[in-house]
């Protein structure tokens, strides 16, 4: 650990919370967006989060009609820290569920939602068309001549990222190319090759 690791330490222990959720959800919406495969679901960060919203509409609720002045003004900024949080969090999770492909990495609400979905839009083919094919027909995930109709995450798909840490050398499979991240590198790649980084928390989408 060097001496800005140390000091990186220390800045974000003087962050307050909120200000370290906020950042920590924003760059979680910005990889969700920018990965071609689902993310794991920030469980503990989720968590936080949507209880202070909860609780700034619980306030806003219980303070709304208040005359006094410095009363609507506080009311006024929480409402705007609050349509904040709240696009970040509807952004972030309609970027999840445009591209399912892991059932294993979503929270359960995601997975109520998916399967809820999933069996309302199986009904509506059905009904409307699908029922008018042969059996062999009807399947929605049919792989029959080695092409698959259940979509797959281009791991190849490029991307930009930032190294958060030395990361050492990077390999891009498939390639003759090798290359050094260090802290601070700015890089566009294969996702394929730096997954393992992000995931980690060593490297982040930007």
């Amino acid at each position: 650990m060097d001496i800005d690791d140390l000091l990186a330490e220390v800045t974000a222990d003087a962050v307050p919370q909120e200000t370290r959720d906020l950042q920590e959800l924003t760059r979680g919406w910005v990889a969700e967006r920018v990965a071609p495969e689902l993310l794991p679901w920030p469980d503990a960060l989720m968590e936080r989060v949507l209880e202070r919203v909860r609780k700034q509409i619980e306030l806003v609720e219980d303070q709304t009609g208040n005359m006094d002045p410095k009363t609507n003004f506080k009311l006024i900024i929480i409402q705007t820290e609050l349509e904040r949080f709240k696009f970040l969090v509807r952004s972030f999770l309609r970027a999840r569920m445009k591209k399912v492909d892991d059932p294993m990495l979503l929270s359960p609400s995601e997975y109520q939602y998916l399967t809820a979905h999933q069996a309302l839009l199986s009904n509506h083919y059905s009904s409307s068309f699908l029922s008018q094919f042969p059996a062999a027909l009807q399947r929605l995930d049919d792989t029959t001549g080695g092409i698959s109709m259940v979509d797959k995450p281009d791991e190849d798909a490029a991307i930009f990222c930032r190294a958060l840490r030395d990361v050492g050398e990077i390999f891009v499979e498939g390639t003759d190319q090798r290359f050094e991240m260090k802290r601070g590198d700015i890089r566009v790649v294969r996702w394929s090759a730096v997954r393992t980084w992000v995931l980690s928390g060593d490297v982040e989408l930007i």
